[in-house]
């Protein structure tokens, strides 16, 4: 460890690994630490023993109507990759997929309306037409509005009809086309997936966008416009964690991190660990490494639930994404279900996973869920998880210090994938090409 690197990354969660991998393969000599054994840190993917050693103690028993340990890996952060997203994209541009990484096509994406019932998400004209979460002349107005996305083009002005969407509202852009704030709620949370209402007042052009990816992915493969990988999250950070060894990347499991050093202008220049100094150019780590450069942004509670079958009202789906739009709790924000099932290599023959997530508004969180956990019906085993969340103070071009951002409660990867980049262009001052082709493979 006593050499020099150009960047040390602490921490083994998604956003550090992809980093990893990306800033390796453009040739950067990378070391990697982290505190933990295992890979993937707040974004690991667990046994069942380790799920109970977690969160009730070492001496805790596993029922046993759960099965066996081995067979479970269950995410602590539940997300699933859309299939035309940022970091599908990211996982073809690096070439990661060739390292035996295998995905399955998510069944479903829900969203809970004022019926207190569960609809799946209409996104085509096609669905729009069929939805029964629209009466006939609301169809008909949806069904224009996306036409008009699903031919939106941001470089042919042809495309735009005079609208000019950088300037535009959201809220201008739905009024036009006279939609009601049930349509919208669906359209700018389910599909958009947006997580609170700010949306509705910033320009246009990102929430058409947004939907418009929604239905790239969603035409891609037809049921849902999600994949997620077998075996469970956890393979994603290995994967690049692997691209980041092939190209000499350095990794290093259960190593702490004792001391920073700083030059005199206040730059990091070295990593400290067990009496060792790596000295190195600059930092990227996940928050809980620097408490003293970041800011709290508030909390996340996730409830892990294990089940014995599928969720009502989602055609038996093995596996789904559910959201329940913020207005229909009267919260500020969205309410997440994610679920995947012994069909992803996650859990037990005939088991379920289903983790609900929300961010805190009061001192009751577990409350806060309490709509989602009764959509589940009956629960096996639950745990509960309250974390807080944090975001950097600074962007790290003064001190050479990148910190991520903590993961929210979002079941779906698109603002984890946004930070990376983010943190690629402040770390390299260039954007990374998500088209460009996969280098090919050294030995």
């Amino acid at each position: 460890m006593n050499e020099e690197y150009d960047v040390v990354i602490l921490g083994t969660g998604l956003t550090e690994c992809v980093l990893s991998g990306l800033l390796s393969v453009s040739g950067k000599k990378v070391l990697h630490l982290d505190r933990n054994p295992y890979y993937g840190g707040e974004s690991a993917s667990l046994n069942l023993e380790d799920l109970f050693k977690k969160f009730h103690g070492e001496d805790a028993k596993i029922p046993e109507n759960l099965g066996r340990s081995r067979d479970y890996n269950v995410d602590l952060v539940p997300k699933f990759l859309m299939s035309n997203g940022k970091l599908v994209k990211m996982l073809r541009a690096t070439g990661v997929t060739r390292y035996n990484m295998e995905f399955m096509l998510v069944d479903g994406s829900f969203v809970y309306a004022k019926d207190k019932k569960i609809h799946k998400v209409p996104v085509t004209p096609s669905e729009v037409a069929t939805s029964p979460l629209m009466g006939f002349f609301e169809k008909n107005r949806c069904r224009k509005l996306v036409t008009y996305i699903h031919n939106y083009d941001p470089n042919d002005p042809k495309t735009h009809k005079g609208y000019d969407l950088t300037k535009m509202t959201t809220q201008e852009f739905f009024n036009k086309y006279g939609i009601g704030p049930e349509t919208i709620d669906f359209l700018g949370h389910a599909c958009a997936l947006h997580q609170d209402d700010e949306y509705l007042k910033e320009p246009a052009l990102d929430t058409v966008m947004k939907i418009k990816l929604y239905g790239e992915s969603l035409a891609m493969y037809g049921k849902s416009p999600y994949v997620y990988p077998l075996y469970g999250l956890g393979e994603l950070p290995q994967v690049f964690a692997r691209l980041c060894a092939v190209y000499g990347g350095t990794f290093m499991l259960n190593k702490p991190v004792d001391k920073f050093h700083y030059d005199s202008d206040g730059r990091i220049v070295g990593v400290e660990s067990e009496g060792e100094i790596a000295k190195c150019k600059m930092v990227i780590g996940d928050p809980s490494y620097f408490p003293d450069k970041v800011r709290k942004t508030g909390r996340v509670i996730r409830a892990i639930c294990i089940l014995d079958h599928p969720i009502d009202q989602t055609n038996n789906a093995n596996s789904c994404q559910i959201i329940i739009p913020q207005k229909q709790t009267g919260r500020k924000n969205d309410i997440y279900i994610c679920v995947t099932s012994s069909t992803h290599k996650v859990a037990a023959p005939g088991k379920y996973i289903a983790i609900v997530a929300t961010k805190v508004e009061t001192d009751e969180p577990e409350k806060e869920i309490e709509i989602g956990l009764k959509l589940l019906g009956n629960i096996l085993v639950k745990f509960i998880s309250i974390q807080d969340t944090y975001e950097p103070i600074e962007d790290g071009k003064r001190d050479g210090v990148y910190i991520s951002k903590s993961y929210d409660s979002a079941t779906h990867f698109e603002t984890c994938a946004d930070d990376i980049l983010d943190l690629y262009k402040r770390i390299t001052g260039e954007d990374f090409d998500l088209e460009k082709k996969p280098p090919e493979q050294e030995e």
